[in-house]
């Protein structure tokens, strides 16, 4: 198998499971305690508890509307992969409602299953994002209003996402208002937080004697590129080789031991990046 398809079946499982861990969180947690923290799932908890139609299917629904709204407004654009998080997400939420339901929330402790329904929530839609996808929703309006309005996207986004939260004091209770709003404001930090975890890649400087051989592992064992430059130490007035590469976290054992194994007077400075972009890391 060849690294585009590995990369496209990588992706696909990343958004499969980020869908699970979504809806995971949607149902078992968000729902039963009325937390609407914005978005469609919020809208679909609200409308839920005021109407005799279940939260699944309003989620669905309202994720289906939405798609269409794109594919009319925004054209082919809107992509397989958000077709493909949104109705997954959304089945899987509306299966659920089958499978296991619920009458009332898993335990007495409604900020124990905030913080369960956050931390599912925000680690599936880091994944989802982290493969260059969205589960759709209120992404979609956000497009159409980029497109067609001068408006602040994002600051119009909150601002109504503000206001899901907020019907759930009327809705539901002070309560479940509070815990709303709190999920709403703690969601972006966690999704940042995992997302930058998900990229992290360690840059290395090493400065050597023994240029060939480290050069030579880094391309053949760990397929990643090379830059080389001649420096010269101050103090002993020595020329040497400074190699700057980068490579994947799970990769940067190897080449610190390695590096260390190949030469041990060289001088290595690790740092960490939260995004690398170019050729056998991640396209913009």
């Amino acid at each position: 198998m060849d690294k585009a398809k590995k990369k496209k079946l990588s992706n696909f499982f990343m958004m499969t499971l980020g869908c699970i861990f979504l809806a995971t969180g949607v149902y078992f947690f968000k729902i039963p305690n009325g937390f609407a923290t914005g978005g469609v799932t919020g809208i679909g908890t609200i409308l839920a508890k005021i109407t005799p139609i279940s939260a699944g299917i309003w989620i669905w629904t309202l994720n289906i509307v939405l798609l269409i709204l794109g594919f009319i407004f925004l054209g082919k654009g809107n992509g397989f992969k958000t077709v493909y998080c949104s109705m997954f997400y959304s089945a899987i939420t509306y299966v659920l409602e089958f499978v296991v339901p619920l009458s009332e929330p898993l335990s007495n402790q409604p900020l124990l299953e905030l913080v369960y329904a956050m931390l599912l929530t925000s680690i599936g839609s880091a994944m989802i994002f982290n493969s260059d996808a969205s589960s759709g929703g209120t992404d979609i309006m956000a497009l159409i209003l980029k497109k067609f309005t001068s408006l602040d996207v994002g600051k119009a986004l909150l601002a109504v996402d503000f206001l899901i939260a907020s019907s759930s004091f009327i809705v539901f209770d002070v309560q479940t208002g509070l815990f709303s709003l709190l999920g709403l404001f703690s969601k972006a930090f966690i999704v940042d937080t995992v997302i930058e975890n998900l990229n992290t890649c360690k840059y290395f400087i090493v400065i050597t004697s023994k240029r060939e051989a480290i050069s030579e592992y880094i391309i053949k064992t760990l397929h990643h590129g090379v830059t080389v430059s001649k420096v010269i130490g101050e103090y002993t007035q020595e020329e040497k080789t400074m190699i700057h590469t980068v490579c994947r976290r799970i990769e940067a054992i190897k080449l610190r031991n390695k590096i260390k194994e190949i030469d041990p007077k060289s001088f290595i400075i690790i740092t960490t990046s939260s995004e690398i972009i170019g050729r056998g890391f991640r396209s913009v």
